[in-house]
């Protein structure tokens, strides 16, 4: 089991993404981004974090059956690098909640993601 602590880590990460995504759509702070799991949020907690957790299951699963394989470590690899960047935007969520980032930051960095998408389409 070479994989063991990293796909442990990766669910807890999963575990936490799901977790804090449940308390920033309840609060109104933000929205969920993935429509298909947003279906699930409206419906309720439980098939949202049902669902959630239920990947995540599947894909520690996976890699702790094939961790051997050099795909499953590069696919581990980056879905631990998306994982822990959704820790920062939840970081950030949660300090513009608290009003510890100002409006007007927030209004510059939508603007730099609007352009951003609009050069890269």
């Amino acid at each position: 089991m070479p994989l063991a602590m990293p796909t442990i880590l990766l669910f807890g990460l999963n575990l936490l993404d799901a977790l804090l995504t449940i308390v920033w759509v309840r609060s109104g702070v933000a929205t969920e981004g993935n429509q298909l799991m947003a279906v699930l949020l409206d419906i309720g907690n439980a098939p949202f974090l049902g669902v959630k957790v239920a990947i995540g299951a599947v894909a520690a699963i996976v890699l702790v059956k094939w961790g051997d394989r050099p795909l499953a470590r590069y696919g581990l690899a980056v879905a631990l690098a998306v994982y822990i960047g959704l820790m920062g935007v939840h970081a950030f969520t949660g300090m513009a909640a608290f009003g510890l980032v100002s409006n007007e930051f927030i209004d510059n960095v939508g603007k730099f993601q609007t352009d951003l998408m609009a050069l890269t389409a």
